[in-house]
């Protein structure tokens, strides 16, 4: 059965996390998020992660009540230095959260609940404080994908949650606060390189990434903070900025 339950966090202006609601009711559509409304939805499970300040909060259906998972060590700045840290769920239903100022991730095992602290190791920006303030797994290319607000980064980071490549962008993407998978338009005889959308505050963007997944292409939707919702904007003649060489 898909998850069909509403989210009632309520976020304050800018990236101020608020703590988390107490129940949400059963049977209740859910609407598109925010970018910065750090939830996610495992429909396969029947159940909502929710973003604290202090962690993550799970919703299931099958249970009147909700299970608080704290961050050992978690660390995060948000507003006014950024976007909020990101939340993804992974292919086995894990829970994984990032920081905001640092390059880890905290992994939550869907069963048990057990908090993993992944230390990455980045190929690039090693003076730099890096974050990430989206993150998005996809399971064609078995890894995950990041984005960094405050540097305008795009990283891939592998299924074991040990490395973080850099992805040379041809422009940056300052003020991304998520990242998504663009879905296909239609069927190709040939497989096509993935194609991610991220969104900001009041802008977007579309990233089309080479065979090789280690650079890409960027394109701006101005007034678009999810264009991957908006195909028609995104790929429309003259609806964005083209860096493309």
């Amino acid at each position: 059965m898909r998850t069909k339950l509403v989210v009632l966090a309520i976020f304050a202006a800018g990236c101020d996390l608020v703590a988390a609601p107490r129940g949400l009711p059963k049977q209740a559509s859910i609407a598109p998020a925010p970018v910065n409304l750090r939830y996610q939805t495992d429909p396969a499970r029947d159940r909502v992660w929710l973003l604290t300040r202090d962690g993550v909060a799970l919703y299931e259906n099958s249970k009147p009540y909700r299970t608080e998972v704290l961050l050992p060590g978690w660390h995060w700045a948000g507003d006014p230095y950024g976007c909020l840290p990101a939340l993804a769920v992974g292919p086995r239903g894990e829970a994984l959260i990032t920081s905001d100022v640092l390059p880890k991730l905290w992994q939550v095992d869907p069963e048990s609940l057990e908090v993993t602290v992944r230390d990455l190791a980045l190929d690039a920006d090693q003076d730099k404080d890096v974050g990430f303030s989206g993150l998005v797994y996809l399971p064609e290319q078995s890894a995950f994908f990041a984005v960094s607000s405050v540097h305008g980064s795009l990283w891939r980071i592998d299924a074991q949650l040990t490395r973080g490549q850099k992805v040379q962008l041809s422009e940056p993407i300052v003020n991304a606060c998520g990242v998504f998978q663009r879905a296909s338009s239609g069927t190709y005889r040939t497989p096509r390189p993935p194609r991610l959308c991220a969104g900001g505050r009041g802008d977007g963007w579309v990233i089309d990434l080479t065979p090789d997944q280690r650079s890409a292409f960027v394109n701006f939707v101005p007034g678009a903070t999810r264009p991957c919702a908006q195909p028609a904007e995104a790929e429309a003649s003259g609806s964005g900025r083209s860096t493309a060489r």
